[in-house]
Parts: structure tokens; C-alpha cells; sequence
């Protein structure tokens, strides 16, 4: 998302009814990527079973693709700037495509690995040039929608990857390879949504050609940003670190072994997590719009993660219980958690802020993947010892705590004389 916010507000608007049609080509393909992103989990078992693969093998798929998005977090937007954003978006939804094709190839490992990693290149650039694209199309007042309804189709994708083990169990019927090959398609379907877009962004006009220029990553940069900075990046650092490793690497299988369900059970009660954030991200947006309290609103979110993790370790509790937590925690903490960052830094910083951010997420993204299924090893967790997966609970449930600490410590500056406002009433970022 590095300078999205900068290039929202500098767009002019657009008229016409094609900037829909652009928005909605822009919807698919980011749908079909985070279908591929998410649809790991729930071939995990699979992977399991017919090719042998251990937790921490799994985990690899996932925390290899976090890999590429370091270096490539602070170019991304340098490349739009470059080049633009519907060119951007063609090059990554192209490697996407590429890398979804050898994921589903998948054999040996390796070749699977690559895959993944060949994704990962183009995610972050996807990601990244399709929301600047939403901006360059939307006038201000008209971009907040626009962007809602992108992340909402980004859960859109994730969701549709979780219950595919029932709205495809044909294909999974087929074994691991299927499924994957699926992803593939659908990556197909993004890079044909991106050739059209940018065949339709030659039309667009001048008046929304002007794109304000990304901030480059500097050093010294660093020293200049607020107290507050820094503990709502620990939070978002912390929140993305634990949220996708679980929920998009190992719950799927972690409720299959601990809590036996089946894998069509298991898919369905990960996906309502994404399946709230649909509606409920533009709603907790709106909230914080219209009372402000947004140092409060990320402290309560926050402290449903530790509880998720507690509830699932320690108690029978029903699934829906924790996995409401979670949705929750994953609506409000998105929404209120980027525009509460550009209120902390100065606007020809916010390029360094958020490519910082993107940098440690991806870094913390990879390692606890690697950390969980080296733990779930160790541990032998499986269906025959399903206490095996404790350490992991534990491990994201500290880590969740200490992203809960930070984010206190930012209500409580907040609240203070040296606050930026998140904490005031009604203010909008």
C-alpha cells in the first residue's frame, strides 16, 4: 500500500461510467489473487497425506512468498510512478499468473517453492498498483467507496478460497494438484482483467493523469517520526504477523487435528473471518469517520486477538466464538489502522512510513511461519496428538499480546498532550 493514501489525495476527478468498469476489472483481479494467496490452506492436508509434506514444509509455501515482498515493498510504488499503474499492473498480475502455474505444477517441492515465490514477486507490486489505480479513477470524494469495495473483493477471494473445499469438491476429489490448478485459472482471469484495464486506461482522462509522487525510503527519515509511529507500527507489525499465519497457513489443519472437523467444517469456519470483513471493513471505516476514538477502536481490536488464542487453547468453547473474535479484530483493526498512520507522518513521508511497515510485516509474516510449523514439528502435532499444537497457540497468542501493549501505550499517548488526534471525537483522516 506504499503511498496509496498520497495518491488518493491529489487525484482530480474523473466523470463517466467507465471509471466503474475500471473498478470492476480492478475487483477481479485482485479477487483471483488473494484466492491463490489463500489457497494453500486449504490444500494443506492434502499436501499432508498424498505428497508427505511436513508442517514445516507447508509453512514454507506461505513464508517464501512473504520473501520477495521485502525489497519489493519499497520499489513498488517507484515502479508506478514510473511506469504507471495499469503497466504495473499487467508485470505483476504476469507473474502472478506464472507463479500460480508452478505452484500447481508442484512436483518435486522445489518447483512448488519457486512457485510460490515467483507469486510472491508480483503480489505486493499487484496489490500495491491496483489500489493506486482505484485512486487515479475515483475523485476524493468518491475514493473511500471505491477502495472499500477493493478490499471487500480482496475478502471476496479469500473467502472463496476457504469454502472451495465445498463449492469444488469435485476438484478436490482429484487430489492436491486440482485444487491448485483452480488458483492457477483464476490468477489466469486477473491478468486478463488486467490487459483490459489497461487497454481502458488509454480513455482515461487528463484531468486524473496527475499522480503524486511516492516517497522513497530514507534512513534518516526514521528519526524524525513520532512515538506514536512507532507503536501503531508495532501493532500493525504484530497484528499481520500472527493473523496470516494462522489464519491462512495452519488453522485449517489445526482445526481438522484439535478439533475434528472435517475439511469441508474446517474451510467453512476459517472463511467467515473474511467473509464479516466483507461487509464489516466499510462499516468500522465509517464508524471511526463519524466518532473518531480511533486509538480506541484499535485498542479493542487488538485485545480480542490474545483472547482468540486463549479460547482456542484452553477451552471446548465452539469455534464460532473465536472465530467471531477474530473477524472482528480483522475488520476493525484494517479499517481504522492505515488512514490512523498518515495522520502520524508528515505526507511527503508517508511513502517511508508505509514502505517500512510493508517491509517488517513481510519479515514477521515469514519468520512466525516458519517458527509455527518448526514448533508443530517438534511438538509432533497431528490428529493423534492434537495438545502438539499448544506452543504454537501460545506463540501467537504472546505475540498478539505484545501487538495488544503497543497499542495501548498509543491510547494512552494519545490521550495526552502530545496526541495527533486519533484519540479526539469526529475527526476524519
Amino acid at each position: 500500500m506504499v503511498g496509496a493514501q498520497a495518491v488518493a489525495g491529489e487525484i482530480a476527478p474523473v466523470a463517466g461510467r467507465a471509471r466503474w468498469w475500471v473498478l470492476g476489472l480492478i475487483a477481479v483481479a485482485i479477487a483471483g489473487d488473494y484466492y491463490a494467496w489463500d489457497s494453500i490452506a486449504p490444500v494443506a492436508d492434502l499436501l499432508r497425506g498424498q505428497r508427505g509434506f511436513s508442517q514445516s514444509q507447508i509453512g514454507m509455501l506461505n513464508a517464501i512468498y512473504a520473501l520477495p515482498n521485502i525489497p519489493l515493498s519499497l520499489v513498488g510504488g517507484i515502479l508506478i510512478d514510473r511506469i504507471g499503474a495499469a503497466r504495473a499492473s499487467l508485470i505483476a498480475a504476469g507473474f502472478c499468473f506464472a507463479g500460480a502455474v508452478a505452484t500447481a505444477i508442484g512436483d518435486p517441492y522445489g518447483v512448488m517453492v519457486a512457485g510460490r515465490l515467483l507469486f510472491g514477486v508480483g503480489e505486493e507490486t499487484l496489490f500495491i498498483s491496483l489500489l493506486a489505480g482505484v485512486a487515479q479513477w475515483f475523485s476524493a470524494g468518491r475514493a473511500a467507496l471505491a477502495m472499500a469495495l477493493f478490499f471487500s473483493m480482496a475478502r471476496v477471494g479469500s473467502y472463496a478460497a476457504d469454502v472451495s473445499p465445498r463449492w469444488a469438491a469435485g476438484v478436490y476429489d482429484g487430489g492436491w494438484r486440482p485444487p491448485l490448478e483452480l488458483a492457477a485459472l483464476l490468477t489466469g482471469i486477473s491478468l486478463v482483467a488486467a490487459i483490459v484495464y489497461l487497454r481502458i486506461d488509454r480513455y482515461r482522462p487528463a484531468a486524473a493523469t496527475a499522480v503524486a509522487e511516492h516517497g522513497r525510503f530514507r534512513w534518516r527519515d526514521l528519526a524524525r517520526f513520532d512515538a506514536s509511529f512507532w507503536y501503531i507500527m508495532a501493532l500493525n507489525v504484530l497484528f499481520a504477523s500472527v493473523f496470516f499465519p494462522f489464519r491462512s497457513t495452519f488453522a485449517i489443519v489445526f482445526f481438522q487435528d484439535a478439533k475434528h472437523l472435517s475439511l469441508a467444517a474446517a474451510g467453512l469456519v476459517n472463511s467467515w473471518v473474511f467473509f464479516a470483513a466483507i461487509f464489516a471493513t466499510p462499516v468500522f471505516g465509517l464508524i471511526a469517520d463519524r466518532i473518531g476514538r480511533r486509538a480506541m477502536l484499535l485498542t479493542i481490536g487488538a485485545a480480542l486477538m490474545p483472547v482468540t488464542f486463549a479460547i482456542l487453547g484452553l477451552t471446548h468453547w465452539s469455534l464460532w466464538i473465536s472465530t467471531s473474535l477474530m473477524g472482528v479484530a480483522f475488520s476493525v483493526i484494517p479499517a481504522v489502522i492505515w488512514p490512523s498512520t498518515a495522520m502520524l507522518v508528515d505526507p511527503g513521508r508517508i511513502g517511508t512510513a508505509f514502505g517500512l511497515i510493508n517491509v517488517l510485516q513481510s519479515l514477521g509474516m515469514g519468520a512466525l511461519n516458519l517458527a509455527a510449523g518448526w514448533l508443530n514439528d517438534q511438538s509432533a502435532a497431528g490428529p493423534h496428538n492434537p495438545a502438539g499444537y499448544g506452543p504454537m497457540l501460545w506463540m501467537f497468542g504472546l505475540f498478539s499480546f505484545a501487538g495488544f501493549l503497543a497499542v495501548a501505550a498509543l491510547w494512552r499517548r494519545e490521550s495526552g498532550p502530545h496526541g495527533h488526534g486519533l484519540n479526539a471525537p469526529g475527526r476524519s483522516a
